[in-house]
């Protein structure tokens, strides 16, 4: 089965047979359970990512850079800016975007493509279709299908304050939009063999640990992008009465782990959108099927060196002081 990046890339690594927990990771979990948290659902449906697979007969378009609007209540921080949005190195032109495609259909609009010949991969955020019929979105990364899905902060000329998304990555933990995304193609085996994409309400503030090479957190003390989650290896998923196509999602997360790449309005787990492709995921799997799992059950493995730099305006957005 097809899986995104390199077998040795971070993304399909295994997590070691007894890895080492962080000493706050009962602090963290604790957090998680408060305002926006909870047990983890499963985003299907919205603030997800529809994925659509092309190749050399798919029709090639413009994909053109989006502004953002001069009302936008994060112009504070990002002043110094000129009012666009940006795309990275080799992204925009001859970007193959089938015809009925669509991006997700909340404000995020994620929208992801794949060339397994090639080996190529687009992704986007704010991506929409023109009423005029020409394409833009917000941002734009080409990379490799088959790299490390991993980038370093040095990789963009990015200013502690702004955003990465200024830089062409569609995630604000400056990660690939594919990284850690649940398929349905993996979901119908029953296996998955990579680590999974989560996010959450309580990022930390100017905090990130690798793989994330950025952050949009404005918590202090909150858990920061890039941080790995484990559900206990030890919980036998039958005990909770989950679906098998759940039971598929949390042995992903006991094998492989989960990593915190993004804000979101609730403790989540990122997974293909279908209905995009006239496909569903009804009598499959539903967005509420993890949270028979309590928090508890999960643990926050050891965090690596922490970058002190980032994002402020979800910060200024909550009324805090940078």
């Amino acid at each position: 089965m097809k899986r995104f990046f390199s077998s040795d890339s971070f993304w399909n690594q295994p997590l070691a047979a007894d890895p080492a927990v962080d000493p706050r990771s009962d602090a963290f979990l604790q957090m998680l359970a408060g305002d926006c948290g909870g047990p983890f659902k499963l985003n299907t449906r919205t603030w997800t990512v529809p994925l659509f697979e092309v190749d050399e007969r798919t029709p090639r378009r413009t994909v053109h850079q989006r502004r953002y609007e001069a009302t936008m209540r994060n112009v504070r921080s990002w002043g110094h800016r000129e009012n666009f949005w940006g795309h990275g190195p080799g992204f925009g032109r001859d970007v193959p975007i089938p015809d009925h495609a669509a991006p997700d259909p909340e404000e995020d609009g994620h929208l992801a493509l794949v060339d397994w010949t090639r080996g190529l991969v687009w992704d986007m955020w704010g991506c929409r279709r023109r009423s005029d019929g020409e394409w833009e979105s917000n941002t734009g990364m080409l990379y490799s299908a088959y790299g490390s899905g991993v980038w370093k902060t040095a990789d963009f000329p990015v200013k502690n304050g702004e955003s990465i998304h200024f830089h062409g990555p569609g995630r604000a933990s400056g990660v690939p939009v594919v990284a850690g995304l649940v398929r349905r193609e993996e979901i119908l085996s029953g296996e998955i063999h990579h680590k999974l994409a989560m996010a959450t309400w309580h990022n930390a503030y100017r905090q990130y640990v690798f793989p994330a090479a950025w952050t949009d957190g404005f918590r202090d003390g909150g858990l920061p992008e890039g941080a790995v989650l484990q559900l206990n290896p030890a919980l036998n998923p039958a005990d909770y009465g989950l679906s098998a196509a759940a039971a598929c999602i949390a042995r992903a997360m006991q094998r492989y782990g989960m990593v915190n790449v993004d804000n979101a309005g609730a403790n989540a787990v990122y997974v293909e959108q279908l209905e995009v492709h006239g496909l569903s995921w009804d009598g499959i799997l539903n967005d509420d099927d993890l949270k028979r799992i309590p928090l508890s059950q999960y643990r926050v493995l050891k965090l690596g060196e922490i970058h002190g730099m980032g994002d402020v305006w979800h910060r200024e957005e909550q009324g805090l002081k940078p």
